[in-house]
């Protein structure tokens, strides 16, 4: 038996409604959406540690969440793993015209300006006419916010110069400000303006050519790792951090950062 089919076999097992596993057969496609989610960034998690033996593993979950909403549509007589196979087997010939098709590109940009623009159509076929109409309301923020820039972007929607973008910032900033500084805090319109300040933020980074979900990963790692050498310079003078003062912190912090910067 092929490995592919196996699985397909093993899945089937456990929704079978005689013999199959109690809490498989319960589940439904709602249910098992965020285990989804956690096997996609466990997936991520070890791509980021280059622990290849553990991105083994963590593919294979995050295969199975695919067999189990298979299994489950198959169920419904909706579709089955077959017609998700030939789904994006479909897709990426007729995205990449260049390779199966007679479509002619010199370099990567002209291929992504090909993607862009059959996915546009794609969308028109869909009655999807707007650029935003199928970006996925679930994705992190600062990913989505990245996503709908570089559709507007597409349709030239954007600033071609990066000084509009950083006095966009600046001044999203200063209305953060003024609102954190009424007498009276209307706490709505401050959230509205700190979201206002993230949204300008992601769009800096865009232009920077840097995407705002990996660089704030990249910068609660670094946090992360600087925290818990101050905990440990703490603890080495015999205190816990509750017991520590913000000065005796920061004279901490200080050193991990300059210990780092020598290395």
């Amino acid at each position: 038996m092929i490995s592919i089919q196996r699985l397909l076999t093993i899945m089937q097992t456990l929704r079978d409604p005689q013999r199959g596993c109690p809490w498989d057969r319960q589940q439904t496609f709602s249910s098992i959406a965020p285990y989804t989610l956690e096997e996609t960034y466990e997936v991520i998690d070890a791509i980021q540690r280059e622990d290849f033996d553990d991105l083994r593993g963590e593919l294979g979950d995050l295969l199975f969440q695919v067999v189990f909403y298979a299994q489950m549509a198959n169920e419904q007589q909706r579709f089955n793993f077959d017609d998700i196979c030939n789904a994006i087997s479909d897709k990426l010939e007729r995205r990449h015209p260049h390779i199966f098709g007679d479509t002619q590109v010199d370099d990567a940009q002209q291929v992504i300006k090909n993607w862009e623009a059959i996915k546009q159509h794609e969308r028109a076929e869909k009655a999807q006419h707007s650029a935003l109409d199928d970006i996925p309301k679930a994705l992190p923020a600062l990913m989505r916010a990245h996503k709908i820039q570089k559709r507007c972007s597409n349709v030239g929607f954007d600033w071609n110069s990066l000084g509009p973008v950083l006095d966009k910032v600046h001044e999203e900033i200063d209305e953060v400000m003024h609102e954190a500084q009424q007498a009276v805090i209307d706490n709505d319109k401050l959230e509205e303006e700190i979201g206002d300040l993230l949204f300008a933020t992601v769009n800096l980074s865009r232009h920077l050519g840097s995407k705002a979900e990996v660089a704030l990963q990249k910068a609660n790692d670094k946090f992360e790792r600087r925290f818990r050498q101050v905990e440990g310079l703490i603890a080495a003078q015999g205190l816990g951090m509750s017991d520590a003062t913000l000065e005796q912190m920061e004279e901490a912090w200080q050193q991990v950062k300059v210990s780092e910067n020598k290395q």
